[in-house]
């Protein structure tokens, strides 16, 4: 109980961190942290329980969502992802998301929410990774985009338009 009370707390701290930076609304190349292992290397478990690791999706232009059910700016742009997912898919682009909440909540949200991309979810190694990958602050949404070589070329904090992210993702559909 105490273990759940501190994370929904941690929780609730990023989602206004994220909102904060929503607001900033800054998209940056990506700096690789000092030392980080290869990120598409990370494993995540699927809605059933079974690891996938995001290596999986290399040789597509690969957007790395991380959001949570209680987040409303994450909650916000999932419609426009399942868009340029369903208008971009066939061009090599593949959206994965990665849930900040346990399975049985994420599997539920999908249903209802027809979600046209995988989804994966998890708690204290996501928050890691997304450290990892410079997100200081563990605030949502938080955003990767991989190159079809697998190289992380951009992270964005905050709910990202499907405009603004359009734009990232016809750069590197075109190379």
């Amino acid at each position: 109980m105490k273990r759940t009370v501190v994370f929904l707390l941690v929780a609730l701290a990023a989602a206004g961190g994220g909102y904060a930076m929503h607001l900033a609304r800054a998209t940056a190349p990506a700096a690789p942290v000092a030392g980080a292992r290869d990120p598409l290397m990370a494993s995540f478990k699927d809605l059933e329980g079974n690891p996938r690791a995001l290596a999986q999706w290399r040789g597509q232009v690969l957007v790395v969502n991380f959001w949570a059910t209680w987040c409303p700016p994450c909650l916000k742009e999932i419609p426009a992802f399942m868009e340029l997912q369903r208008q971009l898919g066939k061009s090599g682009v593949q959206f994965v998301g990665v849930a900040l909440d346990g399975r049985a909540e994420v599997a539920a949200f999908v249903r209802q929410h027809e979600l046209n991309y995988p989804t994966l979810a998890g708690e204290e190694d996501v928050a890691r990774y997304m450290q990892e990958q410079g997100n200081k602050i563990g605030a949502l949404p938080f955003t990767l985009v991989f190159d079809r070589a697998g190289t992380l070329r951009h992270t964005h904090q905050g709910e990202w338009s499907a405009e603004a992210l359009g734009k990232v993702l016809a750069a590197y559909l075109a190379k």
